[in-house]
């Protein structure tokens, strides 16, 4: 039987469980999927028990993805240029190979019709799923990036790293709470935490007045899942918006995750009513 898991702290409220299974079934594979949290000082002894135990592979949840890269043989380019890893495959020989299966969930998430060639997008936030959003944006070949943070100052290194890994991408920085006029962007993304469930639910990180300045068809893609409609989301609806959540996202990177374990693909639309079962 194969084992898998998933490490992080904490992980109550993962999806993962339920989603990986429904794949593993899909695929007709028989393979167990632990939830084994991990606070971060104890990362070293979970990394020799996966080793010892027989797992197969392994995904990683904050705030473990760049502190497990010390442990890593091989990252992909995708783990390489977020700074972040989510998804081990642990190797006959127990060495550890890494990947980064964000990005490709969160472009895979976007509709085959909506075509970003040459787009500008606004982007709200600057942490890890920022830098998967770059990644996913970049390979759907926007020409521009507004970042959009609290911070501009700590933001800087952000801009300096981007703009060097992307530089056929134009980004700018500003400051979140000023932001009065959106409309030169064809997408707006919020990767930042304002309007999950139990944080900040009832909150938005844009205001629906600033909203309706941007043009219309705009696009707007909210990286959290639960709730499935954000505030922000259901302002972007009312407005007249095409939206897309995180839910979809979530799910495609698991499917990722399962092409790198197994090189099949699972069934997507069985993995996506196992996560919606359980939200």
């Amino acid at each position: 039987m194969n084992k898998f898991g998933l490490i992080g702290f904490p992980l109550g409220h993962s999806l993962s469980a339920v989603i990986h299974k429904a794949g593993f079934e899909s695929l007709g594979i028989n393979a167990t999927y632990d939830i084994l949290e991990t606070p971060p000082e104890t990362l070293v002894d979970r990394v020799k028990f996966l080793k010892h135990n027989d797992y197969d592979g392994f995904n990683i949840t904050i705030p473990l993805k760049l502190p497990i890269s010390l442990f890593v043989q091989e990252v992909d380019a995708y783990a390489d240029i977020a700074g972040a890893v989510n998804t081990i495959k642990i190797n006959a020989d127990k060495t550890f190979s890494a990947y980064n299966t964000d990005a490709i969930g969160f472009t895979r998430a976007i509709p085959k019709d909506i075509n970003l060639k040459g787009a500008s997008v606004a982007l709200l936030g600057t942490g890890g799923a920022s830098r998967a959003a770059v990644l996913g944006l970049a390979d759907c070949g926007v020409a521009e990036i507004g970042v959009y943070t609290r911070n501009i100052p700590n933001a800087m290194d952000y801009m300096a790293y981007m703009r060097r890994k992307f530089p056929q991408i134009a980004f700018t920085s500003y400051q979140i709470d000023s932001v009065r006029d959106l409309s030169r962007y064809q997408m707006l993304v919020n990767t930042t935490p304002i309007g999950m469930l139990g944080r900040s639910a009832d909150m938005t990180p844009i205001e629906e007045n600033v909203l309706r300045t941007m043009q219309e068809g705009t696009i707007v893609y909210d990286v959290i899942y639960n709730p499935k409609k954000t505030v922000l989301l259901k302002n972007a609806e009312k407005c007249g918006f095409r939206t897309i959540n995180g839910l979809d996202m979530l799910v495609y990177q698991a499917v990722v995750a399962q092409e790198i374990w197994f090189g099949r693909t699972p069934d997507f639309n069985a993995m996506k009513i196992a996560a919606l079962e359980n939200l």
